[in-house]
């Protein structure tokens, strides 16, 4: 009997007539592996494409930015688009208004929206399932339905051009809730018996106990909600007029010429000025985002 027979009962491993050597197999290895780092170059290439677009043509002159055929490396560097993004917008302004816009709102989410997760997922009420089934069913709702009535209430209550208007409406989401909540429940509720047991509180329970070994859901909602209202341009654009109260999204509309004109080198300056802040943000808690993504289940 020949020693290259090929097995029959295993032909699906040697499709060549035989087992595959180990240089052969090494080769094989090394030419997947390369494919797939050329595959992820190729795609972090066109992820990375617009962002590269908006570095080099703020440090572009206004006339290479019009020029046809365009170019992606600026001929000639300038700072002249920054320096009209100070000279032309309350800039310093609007970065101090999208930092108190964007983190009030993380702040006061990231406090009611643990508190009601904490109720649906530990403290066992009657009523408990409908509300969590009424809360998710809201996801449903686009907020663009609920803009108008709820501007309305501002109005009333004199919120418009005021930070309460930005914030407080913002102050809770359906989302952060059920987040939390789906983390809340991967907890052992062990820990909760045992400091009842000791004569805690529920608030005790809830802001020594679950809150700091909920840390990575915690901060992944928190990225989550700020870079959502960072970069939020329609909530600001409506509930403020005066261009004190503007965010960098909002303000950045108002460079908008005569006729449509826009400076495109002006804009993506000011673009690039709000990015950096979310890169910031993102550095800071990606390795607790990554945890986050790991260890939460849904339940």
């Amino acid at each position: 009997m020949s020693a290259t027979l090929r097995p029959r009962f295993l032909p699906h491993l040697f499709p060549s007539g035989g087992p595959v050597s180990g240089p052969r197999r090494i080769a094989r290895a090394r030419l997947n592996r390369a494919l797939v780092v050329l595959l992820l170059a190729l795609a972090s290439a066109v992820i990375l494409l617009p962002i590269a677009i908006i570095v080099f043509t703020a440090f572009k002159p206004a006339a290479e930015v019009n020029a046809f055929p365009p170019t992606l490396v600026p001929g000639q560097w300038t700072m002249d688009n920054f320096t009209r993004i100070f000279q032309e917008l309350p800039f310093v302004r609007l970065i101090v208004n999208s930092f108190a816009f964007a983190g009030g709102v993380t702040l006061f989410a990231l406090l009611f929206d643990s508190l009601a997760a904490y109720a649906l997922a530990r403290i066992d009420f009657t009523g408990r399932r409908m509300l969590l089934i009424a809360i998710i069913a809201s996801l449903m709702i686009p907020f663009q339905a609920t803009l108008v009535p709820v501007y309305q209430l501002a109005s009333n209550l004199g919120w418009v051009n005021t930070f309460a208007g930005l914030i407080i409406p913002r102050a809770a989401d359906a989302f952060g809730i059920f987040f939390l909540r789906q983390f809340f429940l991967s907890l052992p509720r062990d820990l909760d018996n045992a400091a009842r047991i000791d004569g805690a509180s529920e608030w005790r329970v809830y802001w020594n106990i679950v809150l700091p070994n909920a840390t990575p859901a915690i901060l992944t909602l928190g990225v989550f909600v700020f870079v959502n209202n960072w970069n939020d341009l329609l909530w600001p654009l409506i509930f403020t007029t005066d261009k004190n109260m503007g965010t960098l999204t909002s303000g950045l509309t108002l460079l908008t010429g005569p006729g449509g004109i826009i400076p495109y080198g002006v804009m993506m300056a000011g673009a690039l000025v709000a990015i950096l802040p979310l890169v910031a943000v993102f550095m800071f808690v990606q390795r607790r985002f990554i945890e986050s993504v790991a260890t939460t289940g849904l339940k």
